[in-house]
């Protein structure tokens, strides 16, 4: 077994733990990344740049913190997507345009929360070209056998995911603006969360879209995103311990694009996991709607793209043909057109929300099936992309393997006012899947 088949994701909580009980210190957990970078990343090339001097030297000044003093995270290593700013770190945005770029003033809001939870940035994690579908480098550290061609590790947070799929942090940072965490969650076997819209401060990320963007996070299990959450955002999540089993609204994806025969037996797994235990699971319907939900979210990302980078339309010559095709498209729409968009989605948001009175989350596949085979592209972001327009949570949970033993994930979609209660919906199936 080589060291990549071999790495497994590390325990945000366990990590923490181990600090708490002394067992381990900040400068043993970066020790500890910093090794298995070295070990992994030559092969499986998950970060853009590693500043280890920066993180020992951050893991000696949290030693002597009192105990009663210490943040959330204190003394947890975590990877920062490369579109995310990190002070004294240039942020590529995966773009050959910002190859001379300077280094980032000043940490971006997300990345200063961090840092006053006593969290430590090890890194910038590998992203595609300005969070698009441009891939970069990095491979997916599952394979359905020995001498198969690698597979995508899903786009556009492909390094944070990798990075936390193989064990080099406990947690990393990912955004998304229509699948860019989900997708990535499910083909390497971890959990993610996609915050609600503006929970978390966009300040310093270089976004497509104010409108859709997220910020979110990619660990082992939901109970370390749920830490990840509460420290980063400011908001309690608290875990509400024993609740009556949840109330879902199953959608399958099939109304919107073809669904992998594996991926529908693992959801009608998850589906009957949940009713044995009790959960009361109907079928959300609505299908018209959902399938609107893609052009709209579509037209959206391309206007606010095209505004945002107006800059990049002049070099469209310096990026990939989708990201030009992207800008060029949004660059063409009316602004009635996004009007009429925006207008649509707010309609179906409050169906959607008025649906959810009744109910506790929706259960829906996390992506089409398993990452596809070779890295040229990052596979396809239409089972998230309905959700994303909504500015809708969702928590994508680890555990399932298609016949070839690839992951596949399951994603739960709630509430934006309740992101806790979507983490504790996915805490109570999570170990159903895990069985599996």
């Amino acid at each position: 077994m080589t060291a990549v088949e071999a790495a497994a994701p590390v325990s945000l909580a366990a990590s923490i733990q181990r600090l708490a009980t002394g067992v381990a210190t900040p400068l043993d957990l970066v020790g500890e990344s910093l090794a298995r970078i070295e070990a992994l990343d030559p092969e499986l090339r998950a970060w853009v740049s590693v500043d280890a001097d920066s993180a020992i030297a951050a893991a000696h000044g949290l030693t002597d913190i009192p105990e009663g003093s210490r943040g959330a995270l204190w003394g947890t290593p975590a990877g920062v997507k490369d579109i995310i700013d990190v002070a004294g770190m240039r942020t590529g945005c995966g773009s050959a345009i910002f190859d001379q770029a300077p280094p980032a003033s000043a940490d971006a809001g997300c990345v200063a929360a961090l840092r006053g939870a006593g969290g430590i940035v090890l890194g910038k994690t590998v992203t595609t070209e300005f969070g698009y579908f441009a891939p970069g480098p990095t491979i997916n550290p599952h394979r359905p056998t020995r001498g198969t061609a690698p597979h995508t590790p899903g786009g556009s947070s492909s390094g944070s995911a990798v990075a936390v799929a193989s064990g080099m942090v406990p947690f990393a940072f990912g955004t998304q603006t229509a699948g860019s965490l989900t997708r990535p969650a499910s083909y390497c076997g971890v959990a993610g969360l996609v915050a609600p819209i503006h929970a978390i401060p966009t300040d310093g990320v270089t976004g497509l879209s104010h409108s859709l963007d997220s910020i979110g996070f990619l660990a082992a299990t939901a109970a370390d995103l749920r830490i990840a959450y509460t420290a980063i955002s400011g908001t309690p999540a608290p875990a509400q311990g024993a609740r009556r089993p949840p109330r879902l609204l199953v959608w399958d994806g099939t109304d919107i694009a073809p669904v992998s025969g594996d991926m529908l037996s693992s959801l009608h797994l998850a589906i009957s996991a949940a009713r044995t235990r009790g959960a009361l699971v109907e079928s959300l319907g609505s299908a018209a709607a959902v399938r609107d939900l893609v052009p709209l979210h579509m037209s959206v990302m391309a206007y606010e793209a095209a505004c945002t980078h107006k800059w990049l339309l002049s070099r469209k010559n310096e990026v990939s043909g989708p990201l030009a095709d992207l800008l060029s498209s949004g660059d063409l729409l009316a602004d009635a057109d996004f009007h009429r968009a925006m207008a649509g989605l707010a309609a179906a948001r409050k169906d959607i929300l008025n649906r959810l009175q009744h109910f506790d989350a929706i259960i829906a596949p996390a992506a089409p099936g398993s990452a596809p085979a070779g890295l040229a592209k990052t596979g396809d972001p239409i089972l998230s992309r309905p959700w994303q327009a909504l500015g809708l949570p969702a928590v994508t949970m680890a555990g399932l393997r298609d016949a070839a033993g690839m992951p596949l994930g399951i994603q739960v979609i709630g509430n934006p006012g309740h992101p806790g209660g979507l983490l504790d919906i996915a805490e109570w199936l999570e170990p159903s899947l895990a069985q599996h």
